[in-house]
């Protein structure tokens, strides 16, 4: 008894062997294919991928209930002391005149305003606009055509692999418009949970939306027009997970590729070295 008896790689010696230059041709193709399937496995390994998966949730429930808003727009026909913002929601809340964390710059000497606000509201739905409704005194004919620059919910979402509508308003142009005309901008907030390597998770919001512009009136004549932006939450919550390929997968991969092109090649080369051989064989035999 033995232990050699087990060895499955049986050594041939190399007497008993016989190179061909087809088969150096074939072990050279074979290697480079074997390098270039390796370094595509390779590259896959270390980089890395992102997985979706949609569920029902409440997911940054540190939040308060609040969603953080990011809001940049330009309105080149109107003064910035007319400009206001106004949040209103089904829990309650009207508030007209917001100016916490927000700027007006003028424009074009002071005949227009770009407001930039940042503030936030609650998870019910509810609106909040741009309009002349905190002014002092109402003008006649306020000019409502403007351009949204930036609308944006929760955390800012840098990542190049992850498209979605982030900032599905962004470059809305609206200077074309009825100068008299509101905006209805009926956006639909969709949460959104990005977890990176380390296993840490931003929250933000993706949003669909649709608009229309309108001149409305009441029995009392004309209403102020504004720029609305009513918004209402989605229950199904969008995650991202960042990850990578697993090891043992790398490594099953690289085996079955190598171990695949080497069978491959070795009936390969076995058959024209049998196809070749036959062929002299055939030569032979026509020659006597």
């Amino acid at each position: 008894f033995s232990s050699f008896r087990f060895d499955i790689y049986r050594k041939v010696p190399k007497d008993l062997t016989q190179p061909t230059y087809t088969g150096a041709i074939i072990s050279v193709c074979c290697c480079l294919f074997i390098l270039f399937l390796f370094l595509s496995e390779l590259t896959g390994f270390i980089a890395t991928e992102i997985v979706n998966e949609l569920y029902v949730d409440d997911p940054d429930k540190d939040s308060g209930g609040k969603i953080e808003v990011n809001l940049n727009i330009s309105l080149p026909n109107l003064h910035c002391e007319l400009v206001g913002l106004d949040i209103q929601d089904e829990m309650g809340r009207h508030e007209v005149g917001h100016i916490d964390n927000s700027m007006k710059i003028p424009l074009n000497n002071g005949d227009g305003c770009r407001f930039e606000g940042h503030f936030s509201i609650n998870k019910v739905p509810g609106n909040f606009h741009v309009s002349t409704h905190s002014a002092t005194a109402q003008p006649q004919n306020p000019d409502m055509t403007h351009v949204i620059h930036k609308l944006s919910f929760g955390d800012k979402l840098q990542v190049h692999n992850v498209h979605g509508a982030f900032n599905a308003l962004e470059g809305a142009d609206k200077l074309s418009s009825n100068p008299l005309s509101s905006h209805d901008y009926i956006l639909k907030i969709v949460p959104t949970v990005y977890e990176d390597m380390s296993g840490k998770q931003r929250y933000s919001y993706q949003y669909t939306v649709a608009n229309k512009e309108y001149v409305a009136y009441s029995h009392t004549g004309r209403i102020i027009p504004a720029i609305w932006f009513r918004y209402d939450l989605s229950p199904i919550t969008v995650k991202y997970t960042e990850r990578r390929q697993p090891l043992y997968r790398f490594i099953t991969s690289i085996c079955a590729i190598i171990g695949g092109t080497f069978t491959v090649a070795g009936i390969l080369d076995s058959c024209i070295f049998t196809a070749s051989e036959a062929w002299k064989k055939i030569q032979l035999g026509k020659m006597q």
